[in-house]
């Protein structure tokens, strides 16, 4: 399924792959131009901007669009779910396979752009401690599309509420800024309860650096992961025979 959905949706596509590229690299050039002068780090040159906000950029995409497209992934496998018996856990999963993969090659380019910007091997030195953070993030990413296909087939609002609450909370996400913004405005709180800002920790720092990030943010990200996965699993187990009769 999830290779059909790739072959599909680059069919008689010119660029093919390459509009995986395009969609971060522009964001990426859009930011530097605008708000480099406003948001870039005292003592941080362009290039160090410009991977720090590309590293960013990636790993939000991938969790809110797999949110977003998650709320759908039961109503667009109706015709799968009536006529199969599969576990109804794939077809989220179907969903966040797909965007890993495309995951996967923005991650590549982050660490391409650290190489060739910054003249840095920061990122091959910290691969071993980045993989298992996109196997956790994965995890979860499945686990709030499960959360949220349940979720629009009892509340069809919520796909809407999920797209301009992704909207707010980029804004208040440290993706073009550094964390220090918050805490100078007393709401770094904002930071600390927002699992994306964890994973994008775990994955930008070590890139960026060549170093692991804390200890600390590992547990999280792991405790983070167990109790999603772990509402998950309950939601089927409670929901999946019933969900038939909300399609």
């Amino acid at each position: 399924l999830v290779q059909m959905d790739i072959l599909q949706r680059y069919r008689k596509s010119v660029l093919g792959l390459g509009w995986s590229l395009l969609n971060p690299l522009a964001m990426t050039a859009v930011f530097c131009l605008v708000f480099s002068s406003l948001m870039k780090p005292a003592g941080k040159t362009w290039q160090e901007y410009a991977c720090y906000l590309i590293s960013g950029i990636t790993v939000w995409n991938f969790l809110v669009s797999s949110l977003g497209q998650g709320c759908t992934s039961f109503i667009r496998n109706e015709l799968y779910i009536r006529q199969c018996p599969l576990p109804c856990s794939i077809y989220p999963m179907r969903t966040v396979l797909s965007l890993a993969f495309h995951l996967m090659i923005g991650l590549v380019l982050v660490m391409a752009m650290v190489v060739v910007l910054m003249g840095s091997m920061a990122p091959f030195k910290a691969l071993w401690a980045v993989l298992p953070v996109v196997v956790l993030m994965i995890l979860f990413a499945w686990a709030i599309a499960t959360l949220a296909s349940f979720a629009t087939i009892y509340f069809h609002d919520t796909q809407h509420l999920v797209e301009v609450g992704a909207q707010l909370m980029f804004f208040l996400t440290p993706i073009m800024y550094e964390r220090t913004l918050l805490d100078a405005n007393n709401i770094g709180f904002l930071a600390d309860l927002n699992p994306a800002f964890i994973f994008m920790q775990l994955i930008r720092g070590p890139f960026l650096s060549g170093v692991p990030a804390d200890a600390f943010l590992y547990f999280q990200a792991v405790a983070l992961t167990t109790v999603t996965v772990g509402l998950a699993i309950g939601a089927i187990a409670w929901l999946e025979k019933k969900m038939i009769f909300q399609l």
